[in-house]
């Protein structure tokens, strides 16, 4: 699925991204646990958060992340922006929780990330 149709299932705001057409995101994973991302994520994922401050950015960074996407209708602050266009990882934000959101994608054809820690 292309980011820009994961915007549309959200109803997320874009708080930045160079192109929303070029991103294809096949696997979604929701945590505000950074340690689980390093951990479940998958390469070219997105990931849903709560988290606003840069860590989530550097840990999308390590964990080759495609996109970040902020529920819960949370803001992050400029240092985070700045760091995310600094490292070219698009920045989603949305009103819903991180179940539902997690929910809608699902539906819409998005798959979680497999479990990869024991």
């Amino acid at each position: 699925m292309k980011l820009s149709e994961i915007v549309a299932v959200l109803q997320a705001e874009v708080l930045y991204s160079e192109d929303l057409e070029r991103i294809e995101i096949k696997q979604a994973c929701g945590s505000d646990l950074m340690s689980d991302v390093l951990c479940y994520s998958a390469q070219g994922s997105l990931l849903l958060t709560g988290l606003t401050n840069p860590q989530a950015v550097r840990t999308a960074e390590m964990s080759e992340i495609s996109a970040i996407c902020f529920v819960r209708g949370k803001k992050p602050p400029a240092e985070t922006v700045d760091l995310a266009r600094k490292n070219g990882i698009p920045l989603l934000l949305c009103e819903y929780s991180m179940y539902v959101a997690c929910g809608k994608l699902y539906s819409a054809g998005v798959l979680g990330c497999n479990d990869r820690c024991e």
